[in-house]
């Protein structure tokens, strides 16, 4: 029964649906996908949640110059976010946007909570806005360029605002933000990141303006509707709206908050770090369990940007290497919170070197000399020496319990290095072992041989579903694993590949990439 397992709750931020979708919005949503998966197959409940941000200024703008509604243009594009999902293979369990009748009832009901906490009051503003980052910045945070425009510390353009808005008392929970931060290490990671916030709150917070007059594209403020809320009260709702709030009493609400993880990306985490536990404290709602802040990528060496023509649209790039070589690519390429630099050269040496040559090459070797040697079927083991002991404990239960330490820690990379190890251990077993020699001079030692290499590309194989699904679905198909055998519940000798078993034809799996000068 669903009721006795474990839960776990994974956000994505929701996408300004402004944006297209690029590399760093993939990255974002694959990272989670990959634990969302690799719990789902640990037994876990999961609840995985993307969607699209769809209010604003931005917004409002944007279909003012096409002449469209703000609501017919957020129907039009969201869908590009949800056309990426199916594109890099996502496998969350909901999509929401913030245009659902539902979601803006959450959201008003939030903002009425913190009123009547005492903690919202009506003031004018007057200070620096950037539509872009639909964000307020203080003074010492705007610098200029050389022709005098005011940017953010992000590089977007800041334009002078004055006018009549709702704030929100931040100030009053600074102690209180720094009191949990205190008691919660693990709240913000990475580390780096962590001591960003800390360092920042420390600075003294400056209380929030949250409305918005000068244009009606939102949500409206409880009993004062010439106002509109700040994307970000908005915004950031959506990861309990999508539970059911304000029905704390809902069957997901209950299961599923508080979140396991919200993932974003180090330019929003003051967003979900600061301004989002402050709400919920104020609110009277438990906070999440971890916000990981990752960073961005560059191509080639160079920030990505639209006019210099090197922003990388995920369609091409799966194009052109493949899904699940991008999937591993983007995870095993970085270490998880730093920045990275996306090149076709790291890209190829990847493809080639991890995937066809150690992961593919073992599997097609094993599998092509079974195919041969032993009548196509899993052949029978002998009793297993020290060498045959050590790699079957090396890809099992141990192999696991290191890939859940790393995942619940967010070290993707981490955890990919940490089963190439092994990959790396089972190719020099082969090699040394010598099943091609053997073959001649003891069958029965071959068989032996290949059994033990087999029963290790299975339980590599149903561990590395998270991270490739479509390509260890194949690999997995190769050794005639039913669909029910292959959850985390059957990695280990108790779970073995059976002797006798009939497997199909061999085929690679992971082709090498060659380029097209190569092919020529």
């Amino acid at each position: 029964m669903t009721d006795n397992k474990k839960s776990y709750y994974i956000t994505t931020p929701i996408y300004y649906v402004n944006d297209k979708p690029h590399l760093g919005h993939a990255y974002t949503t694959v990272a989670c996908d990959v634990l969302a998966r690799f719990k789902r197959l640990d037994g876990y409940d999961v609840k995985f949640l993307t969607g699209t941000d769809e209010h604003g200024l931005k917004i409002y703008q944007t279909a003012e110059k096409q002449g469209i509604t703000p609501q017919e243009l957020t129907d039009r594009v969201s869908v590009n976010f949800r056309e990426m999902g199916a594109l890099m293979n996502i496998s969350n369990d909901r999509f929401i946007r913030t245009t659902d009748p539902a979601h803006k009832k959450a959201a008003q009901a939030i903002w009425q909570k913190m009123q009547d906490n005492g903690d919202i009051y009506l003031d004018k503003y007057a200070g620096w806005y950037s539509v872009r980052d639909e964000a307020f910045y203080s003074e010492d945070e705007i610098t200029e360029d050389e022709n005098g425009e005011k940017l953010s510390p992000f590089g977007s353009p800041c334009e002078w605002t004055e006018e009549e808005s709702y704030f929100f008392k931040l100030s009053a929970w600074e102690e209180k933000l720094l009191a949990f931060y205190d008691a919660n290490p693990d709240f913000i990671l990475p580390p780096s990141r962590r001591n960003e916030v800390v360092s920042f709150v420390k600075g003294g917070l400056r209380d929030l303006s949250i409305s918005r007059t000068t244009f009606d594209w939102g949500v409206k403020v409880p009993g004062d509707e010439k106002h509109v809320m700040y994307v970000w009260v908005d915004a950031l709702t959506n990861y309990i709206s999508a539970l059911g709030y304000p029905d704390t009493a809902a069957e997901d609400f209950q299961k599923f908050w508080p979140a396991d993880l919200h993932m974003v990306g180090k330019d929003i985490l003051r967003f979900h770090a600061v301004y989002w536990p402050a709400f919920l404290m104020s609110a009277g709602i438990e906070l999440p369990k971890r916000i990981f802040a990752h960073g961005w990528w560059t191509a080639e060496g160079k920030k990505m940007s639209k006019s210099v023509g090197n922003v990388i649209v995920p369609a091409e790039a799966v194009e052109k290497y493949g899904l699940d070589q991008l999937r591993y690519f983007i995870l095993r390429e970085v270490p998880f919170g730093n920045d990275g630099d996306f090149s076709h050269d790291a890209m190829v040496g990847r493809m080639n070197s991890d995937l066809a040559n150690n992961l593919g090459n073992l599997a097609q070797r094993s599998l092509s000399m079974i195919a041969k040697n032993c009548d196509g079927k899993i052949p029978a083991a002998g009793a297993f020496t020290d060498e045959d002991t050590a790699l079957l404990k090396a890809c099992g239960t141990e192999l696991l319990d290191a890939l859940r330490k790393e995942l619940d820690g967010q070290m993707f990379h981490k955890a990919l290095e940490t089963v190439w190890r092994v990959l790396n251990d089972a190719n020099a077993y082969i090699d040394a072992q010598a099943p091609w020699t053997l073959k001649k001079t003891d069958p029965a030692r071959m068989a032996t041989v290949l059994y033990v290499v087999a029963e290790t590309v299975r339980n590599i194989g149903i561990l590395l579903q998270p991270v490739m699904p479509e390509s260890t679905a194949k690999l997995l198909d190769l050794l005639a694993l039913s669909e029910n055998e292959r959850s985390f519940a059957f990695i280990g000798a108790d779970h073995a590949l059976k002797t006798g078993t009939e497997l199909p034809t061999p085929q690679g799996v992971f082709p090498r990439y060659v380029e097209e000068t190569e092919a020529a």
